[in-house]
């Protein structure tokens, strides 16, 4: 099992499907290995970019299995936990665990709209029987259920819960858990269109969407803020928002795999129901991405690159 540093960043990788609705598992290689070579700090799998909601068990646990041995030991490989019930969080975790997984991310009870007890009960209860470091998905926008600070104050009596992803949209929580925590936990930014903003107050990671189809841009971004490099990164960013408002609309998976499958690093197959983009729809989201790719910024040597890490 490879040691998580929570620091970097982390793609939620799309799942990639064949024509016939199977794991495509040649297409996911290849996104994986430009994942990568752009330096990338980990994976995580299964998450709703994954499409987690469509895939069965032994699905989620042969991507486990795979990406850890097409990983070998390069990155750790987190498992996404999407569970109504939490004996169900239990075992899928545990499965995770046996196939190798190097951490997990943990979404609160699906469905059910938990009150603040239950939802801490519910991460403890995962934390203690997964013993596996872990990462609280906290996005109330989505899924209804607000992780406040005090909730937050009971996790962290759990040695193994080590990192957040602050998806509230409000950027001061940030500050807010640096503030009453410290160190206690990593932080990362779970929202495209605030990425940038959010490593400029202290978030330690970019659990990032749009890094599907533009890893390079996005480390390079994490890179030259991290430096303080904030004009080169701004240059970057101001090209990127309109690629990274597509994580931010409820069809984000159709719109990622069609930027992913235009810069060649994916294709366009989702699983029903969800239904690839046509007509209209599809021209508006390819006015967005054809000009973005064909006027790409020219990025600061050694702001990517697994080989070449930018010193600070």
């Amino acid at each position: 099992m490879m040691k998580v540093i929570w620091k970097g960043v982390f793609p939620a990788v799309t799942t990639k499907f064949t024509a016939d609705d199977q794991l495509d598992f040649a297409a996911f290689d290849k996104n994986i290995e430009a994942q990568i070579a752009a330096g990338i700090d980990g994976i995580v799998l299964c998450g709703s970019l994954g499409e987690a909601s469509t895939l069965a068990d032994n699905e989620k646990i042969s991507l486990v299995k795979h990406t850890v041995s097409l990983s070998n030991g390069r990155l750790p490989v987190i498992f996404n936990i999407a569970e109504q019930a939490t004996k169900a969080a239990i075992a899928i975790g545990k499965k995770a665990l046996d196939a190798g997984a190097d951490g997990l991310m943990v979404l609160p009870p699906m469905r059910y709209k938990a009150d603040d007890h239950e939802t801490v009960t519910f991460f403890k209860e995962v934390a203690k029987n997964v013993p596996l470091p872990i990462l609280i998905y906290n996005n109330p926008v989505d899924y209804a259920i607000n992780i406040t600070m005090d909730m937050f104050a009971q996790l962290a009596e759990e040695s193994n819960i080590q990192a957040i992803k602050e998806s509230s949209r409000d950027v001061s929580n940030i500050t807010r858990l640096f503030n009453r925590f410290g160190n206690r936990f990593s932080v990362f930014t779970g929202v495209d269109t605030l990425g940038m903003e959010s490593l400029a107050v202290g978030a330690d990671g970019w659990l990032a969407g749009l890094v599907n189809a533009f890893p390079r841009e996005t480390v390079a971004i994490y890179r030259l803020m991290q430096a303080g490099r904030y004009d080169e990164a701004r240059t970057i960013y101001r090209w990127f928002l309109p690629l990274l408002e597509l994580d931010i609309h409820p069809k984000l998976v159709q719109y990622i795999k069609l930027a992913e499958a235009c810069a060649g690093l994916g294709t366009e197959y989702v699983r029903a129901p969800r239904l690839a983009i046509t007509g209209a729809e599809r021209e508006k989201i390819l006015n967005i991405i054809n000009p973005a790719i064909a006027n790409r910024p020219q990025l600061p040597e050694g702001s990517w690159g697994v080989a070449n890490k930018l010193v600070i």
